[in-house]
């Protein structure tokens, strides 16, 4: 499928309704998924974020509508958790359930690829130390990555994929942890977990993409250009 602008329907989403903090996320879009302090200000955050993740479209070759936060269609509030007020995604939605035909399996594993590699442009653009915070906190790069490389080997387990974490720099043991998430993902799903106690697959590339591009972005705004 080639990249470019398309018009849009509605964009489906679904908020995620913590005590602190609302999670809008688009249910065919994994990992564009943002937060605010109530569902206005997330929706509006989610429509922020469209130069960024259209991005991601077109490292999939998948093209991203030029429209897509002009209207959004809320098909699912779901109660949150602590791990919503903390800052994650946390909740399967209803939509999650849904099978997954071979076209649709493709098209998420390849959004989710397309997450990595634009995770790993921005890491190597990225200065070992970032800006910190306003009260001087915040992991440096390094330590980003290591973040990302061992979430990514907890939440391959709810496919069921069982990889220790990269060390950093390993390049060949990242890429084989990859290949084996995005091989379970581009797989067509009857929409139930792959494992017990696992994740249903559009549950599952969601997560995975919005953490990768949720500290993508966090680099990008707090880093220091390389050369």
């Amino acid at each position: 499928m080639e990249a470019g602008a398309v018009h849009a329907e509605p964009t489906g989403v679904y908020l995620e309704l913590g005590k602190r903090r609302v999670f809008a996320c688009a249910l065919d879009w994994p990992g564009w998924c943002r937060s605010g302090k109530g569902e206005e200000l997330a929706l509006e955050a989610l429509a922020e974020y469209i130069p960024r993740y259209a991005l991601v479209g077109e490292l999939a070759g998948i093209a991203f509508p030029e429209d897509a936060g002009s209207s959004f269609r809320v098909v699912e509030r779901l109660p949150g958790s602590a791990t919503t007020d903390f800052g994650a995604p946390g909740e399967v939605a209803a939509g999650d359930a849904e099978a997954l035909s071979g076209t649709e399996a493709e098209r998420f594993s390849a959004l989710v690829s397309a997450s990595w590699e634009l995770f790993d442009r921005v890491a190597a653009e990225t200065s070992a130390q970032l800006r910190k915070g306003p009260r001087g906190g915040g992991r440096d790069r390094d330590k980003i990555i290591e973040h990302v490389l061992g979430a990514e080997a907890s939440y391959a387990r709810k496919l069921g994929v069982k990889h220790r974490q990269p060390d950093l720099g390993d390049t060949h043991a990242v890429a084989a942890l990859r290949g084996a998430i995005a091989a379970v993902l581009r797989t067509p799903s009857d929409g139930t977990p792959p494992v017990p106690k696992g994740w249903p697959p559009r549950y599952a590339a969601r997560r995975i993409a919005w953490h990768v591009l949720d500290h993508a972005w966090e680099m990008e705004d707090r880093r220091e250009i390389v050369g």
